[in-house]
């Protein structure tokens, strides 16, 4: 397979990866609300981001707690559970939708307890990379329907502004969001998207998160300038696993920094077609597709008939929005530059919303939720 059929396998298994948990999503708002799963009794409440923001903060802080002090098969546990947790409240809606004329209802809520059960069984002993990519798009469009039906318009534009700013903070600045993925990879569970990059990859036999570390860092390089490569993360932060390059040495001419940075990115670009899959965080899929849910729940403009999905301009703009932005954060993977991926996403996510409800007759304070 030459590098331009496995750039564009790469891409187009990414954007279909997304493409089903904003699906899945849509497919899911209808019945949820149905069912009642709205988490929240006010949804309008922009507090709701708020307590959000501050609880995922927490876990945050537990998570990198648990790495600290070798507690990873807790934090495993955990969110396999959720997964399981998760799983079945998508289950239980299309199982019965879908077998429902065959059999009874006890039947089909069975069947569905069965599949969740499966997955869980699935990423606890056999953590394909198949295996954690399918229980990803259904957590994540599971997750995006339920919190895009508890989070209205300006909740959702809240939210997903305010992570996208502390994504690039976190990875840019304080760096702990790496840290946070160097334990969690090792883990083997869907809090990643995995893109196999060669037909032989397999995520089970893959090295850990150590071992690409000390593959990926330049010998010369001193302590003080070493860089960890970019993982995906739980909250979201893109992954290329590529190397930050270092400042031309002082004193150097121009003309040679010139010359060292054109090596080091012959080098870095190399190093991007060569390893074997690519890594993007869950959260990457689901944040922005949060507000495509939330656009297809909270407003009747621009409604878009087709089946099996609730669609209308605005959250259709914000999905084109949010693929735009991925094809941006794939090119920046494939060129090894450091990167946070919230900040694209969502922006692409909210920039395609707005113009999907313009487009729709809506007016901007409409839109935003006043």
């Amino acid at each position: 397979m030459n590098d331009r059929t496995r750039i564009l396998a790469a891409v187009g298994t990414t954007v279909l990866l997304f493409l089903g948990v904003q699906l899945g999503a849509l497919a899911l708002v209808e019945p949820f609300q149905e069912s009642g799963r709205q988490a929240v009794e006010d949804p309008q409440n922009p507090t709701n981001s708020v307590l959000y923001f501050g609880v995922m903060l927490v876990a945050t802080g537990l998570m990198l707690a648990a790495f600290r002090y070798d507690l990873d098969w807790l934090i495993r546990l955990l969110l396999v559970g959720v997964s399981v947790m998760i799983s079945w409240y998508v289950f239980a809606e299309l199982v019965p939708a879908i077998v429902g004329t065959f059999v009874s209802d006890g039947v089909a809520n069975a069947l569905a307890i069965i599949a969740s059960l499966a997955v869980g069984a699935a990423l606890l002993w056999y953590p394909e990379w198949y295996v954690i990519d399918s229980a990803g798009v259904v957590m994540g469009a599971g997750a995006a329907a339920l919190f895009g039906i508890s989070f209205g318009l300006l909740p959702a534009l809240l939210l997903l502004s305010v992570l996208a700013i502390y994504d690039a903070i976190s990875v840019y600045g304080t760096e702990h969001m790496l840290d946070l993925a160097d334990g969690v990879m090792d883990l083997k569970i869907p809090v990643v998207l995995v893109i196999p990059m060669t037909l032989s990859y397999s995520y089970l036999e893959a090295g850990s998160t150590d071992d690409v570390l000390e593959d990926d860092r330049d010998p010369n390089e001193s302590t003080a300038d070493e860089s960890a490569p970019d993982e995906s993360t739980a909250d979201g932060s893109a992954a290329d696993g590529g190397q930050r390059d270092g400042g031309a040495a002082a004193g150097s001419s121009d003309t040679d920094a010139d010359e060292r940075d054109t090596e080091t990115d012959a080098e870095t670009d190399a190093d991007a077609l060569e390893r074997d899959a690519l890594f993007i965080g869950l959260g990457d899929a689901v944040i922005p597709s949060i507000l495509v849910a939330s656009a297809a729940y909270f407003l009747e403009a621009g409604t878009l008939s087709v089946p099996g999905i609730a669609l209308n301009l605005p959250a259709l703009g914000a999905m084109v929005g949010t693929i735009s932005g991925l094809l941006v954060l794939m090119y920046m993977v494939l060129e090894g530059r450091p990167h946070a991926g919230l900040p694209l996403l969502n922006g692409g996510a909210i920039g395609g919303y707005l113009l999907g409800a313009l487009a729709s007759g809506l007016s901007l304070a409409t839109a935003i939720g006043f």
